[in-house]
């Protein structure tokens, strides 16, 4: 079988990779992919905005199934797209995909249907945003309503960063901003919750904990995401039902109000308080570097699993994990988030030993005259997966450690929270 993944980070080497496993698999295309999807796949480097131009493709390559990794063309109405010329695509369509490409749509859908979250407000200029926010207490958190890369958040310590947050969004810091969403802080611990839906039914697809700021100590300022283990230590079947049945269920069922279905990955982005989930957001594709921790443990063929989504058949597939615990850090080029360098050569790379419990996504990687070279923020991701979280980190900052790459940085401290 023929498939094309859509994407060209960690997360997007990481389905590549375990996709790979599969029998029933013929050949993989990533579009546009990295360096590291180029060894076992052939990247085909299109225009992820021209949708024509990548339907011709798979049309004319035969391809039998689209996987879509990022946000931005599933926003932007993918699925849709390629599903009107009868090609098989595992990921949400355009109006599902509002859950993550709008705030405000997602925090009226908690509105209407009682799933808790922080308490908000809509503001359409910077002028009302001010006002409100100089009546408001702080710690405070400010959003973007578009998509930023996981960056449009500010968690403001007092008002004159309340106000930077609220000039840099309106002033098109992540594109053009109609609207900003100012939220109460919440006080407790984040967690990563995922599922996997075929429209009809659900199944939970594990947790995480992923590490936003770029500094040890959850310092600095937000990233697209330095690193995560799973699984969460906060996970209990109470904590799962409560998830399930308080904000994934009336999801789904808000979006069947609006005559749609979810089909694909759904992340819930949650902060637990005093064992209580709120929700915080939600991306409608699997997390980065939540990915690359959740996928290596999945022992059934992660195809079938995809395969039965698009079919409709979800329920009648069994989904089997590795009881194991899972670490991924991710390298950086210096200066991230910040401005960097890129094109800056990665050696080495050969002389780090991979097996079956140790594991090197790329995501910022290109290809040059057989050598690979930094192109984006988040370089690299090394994950490993053991019996304890203990044995993890120590394995996966060996391999760090081993690669040595001078051009950048990770974050230390990953998993910090958890001992074994």
């Amino acid at each position: 079988m023929k498939i094309a993944i859509i994407g060209s980070g960690g997360r997007e080497h990481a389905i590549c990779k375990i996709l790979n496993r599969s029998e029933k698999l013929e050949k993989i295309f990533c579009i546009p992919g990295n360096a590291g999807t180029s060894l076992i796949a052939e990247n085909i480097n299109l225009n992820l905005e021209n949708f024509d131009e990548i339907k011709n493709f798979v049309l004319n390559n035969k391809i039998e199934l689209v996987v879509v990794g990022p946000e931005k063309p599933l926003v932007e109405g993918i699925v849709d797209y390629l599903e009107r010329y009868g090609i098989k695509v595992f990921g949400p369509n355009k109006l599902a995909s509002k859950l993550e490409g709008s705030k405000i749509f997602t925090k009226k859908i908690c509105q209407k249907f009682n799933i808790p979250t922080a308490k908000f407000g809509i503001f359409e200029n910077e002028k009302n945003a001010l006002e409100f926010l100089k009546k408001s207490n702080h710690p405070i958190v400010i959003k973007a309503d578009n998509l930023a890369s996981g960056k449009g958040v500010y968690i403001c310590e007092n008002i004159e960063e309340s106000k930077l947050a609220v000039f840099e969004i309106f002033n098109g810091k992540f594109g053009q901003a109609k609207n900003v969403l100012i939220e109460e802080f919440l006080k407790g611990e984040e967690m990563s919750f995922f599922v996997i839906s075929d429209g009809v039914s659900i199944r939970n697809f594990g947790t995480a904990q992923d590490h936003k700021r770029v500094l040890d100590g959850d310092k600095g300022k937000n990233t697209g995401g330095m690193g995560a283990y799973s699984p969460s230590r906060l996970m209990s079947n109470e904590l799962e039902n409560k998830v399930i049945k308080k904000i994934i269920q009336p999801t789904l069922k808000a979006l069947l109000d609006l005559n749609t279905k979810y089909k694909g990955f759904l992340y819930a982005g949650l902060m637990i308080v005093n064992d209580e989930p709120f929700l915080i957001e939600y991306n409608v594709r699997m997390g980065d570097p939540e990915c690359q921790t959740i996928l290596p443990k999945l022992k059934t063929d992660l195809l079938e699993i995809l395969l039965a989504c698009c079919n409709k058949s979800l329920s009648k597939t069994n989904i089997e994990w590795q009881n194991k615990k899972s670490m991924c850090v991710v390298l950086c080029s210096n200066g991230y988030p910040e401005k960097f360098k890129k094109n800056i050569e990665i050696k080495n790379l050969d002389k780090i030993k991979l097996d079956e419990n140790n594991f090197l996504f790329h995501a910022g990687t290109i290809n040059k005259n057989d050598k690979v070279f930094s192109s984006g923020g988040r370089v690299l991701n090394f994950v490993s997966i053991s019996d304890t979280f203990e044995d993890t980190k120590k394995k996966v900052y060996s391999k760090l450690d081993e690669l040595n790459w001078t051009g950048g940085f990770c974050r230390r401290d990953i998993g910090y929270k958890v001992t074994n």
